[in-house]
């Protein structure tokens, strides 16, 4: 696709390659050794590449855009668009690809231990590569990956709507606050939350959002929109829970794919619930995401 065929969402960040590790609890206890039977294995795919991929499955025209480097997992995570149809902007970066190891108990919790030295902060999306994707799209999801909090003045130049999710932001850290404020949706975690209603209503209050969501794992989720705070119960996971990893970009992909369709606030977090207990039954080697049809028929069903 070229940006003549014009995007629907521009997905910009968060490409990467996890090693996933099976651990038999956790917190993990410490060991000598652990003997992992079930295998280590490593896939492409981090939070922009699941969002992009939710998107796609779900029949958005997506692109998205990141730096890679020249390297083994570089090539993964292209091989992972190639196979799914997501185009994909590549710029070089000289420190190679993002990567993360994921250590994912019985139960489907997730320990993620992410590698910090694969950016340098003179990275930045060229202004000549950037304005015309984010032009051309009706919407851009900004991860809050390096150097994303640097391409938000660009993008509200462009006007553009935009959307971005925080993860397990505490409310203070300063690298997220341009990232909350710069949005017109935006999603979080309630893991490191102490108030999630407080913090909602602060991004609401300060920033360009009227829409936050918190995703409270099995407590379901929180919707704020046009000032009321709404409680979404979680979904039926369509089978047996394997990992938790990836739920959060799945709600947002399914979140956006109703907002962008005209449905209400309430419809478009239900989609969410539904997408997110989905990814949740996907084994952590593997990438999948919920289709269209699969997913109105199983909010229907809700």
């Amino acid at each position: 696709m070229t940006v003549r065929d014009g995007i629907d969402v521009l997905v910009i960040g968060g490409a990467g390659v996890d090693t996933i590790v099976p651990v038999p609890e956790l917190p993990l206890p410490y060991a000598d050794s652990y003997m992992i039977d079930s295998g280590i294995r490593t896939r492409a795919g981090q939070t922009g590449d699941f969002v992009a991929l939710g998107l796609a499955a779900l029949g958005l025209r997506v692109h998205h855009l990141d730096l890679l480097g020249d390297d083994p997992e570089g090539t993964l995570v292209r091989a992972l668009h190639t196979e799914h149809g997501i185009p994909l902007t590549a710029l070089p970066q000289p420190a190679g690809t993002k990567r993360a190891v994921n250590l994912v108990g019985p139960d489907g919790r997730r320990l993620s231990l992410y590698d910090t030295s694969r950016a340098h902060p003179d990275d930045r999306f060229p202004p000549e590569v950037l304005r015309p994707l984010a032009s051309a799209a009706r919407h851009v999801h900004v991860t809050i990956t390096h150097p994303c909090a640097e391409a938000l003045p660009l993008l509200l130049e462009t006007g553009v709507p935009l959307s971005t999710d925080l993860h397990d932001w505490d409310g203070e850290n300063p690298y997220h606050e341009p990232f909350a404020l710069a949005a017109d949706l935006v999603f979080l975690s309630a893991t490191a939350l102490s108030d999630p209603e407080s913090t909602m209503r602060h991004i609401v209050k300060h920033g360009r959002a009227r829409t936050v969501v918190v995703t409270a794992g099995a407590d379901g989720a929180y919707l704020l929109s046009d000032g009321k705070l709404t409680h979404i119960p979680t979904a039926v996971p369509p089978a047996p829970v394997t990992d938790s990893n990836g739920a959060g970009d799945a709600f947002a992909a399914a979140f956006l794919h109703g907002h962008l369709s005209g449905e209400p606030p309430e419809r478009c977090a239900r989609f969410g619930a539904v997408a997110g207990a989905y990814a949740c039954t996907v084994p952590a080697d593997r990438v999948d995401a919920i289709g269209r049809d699969e997913l109105r028929a199983a909010a229907l069903a809700g």
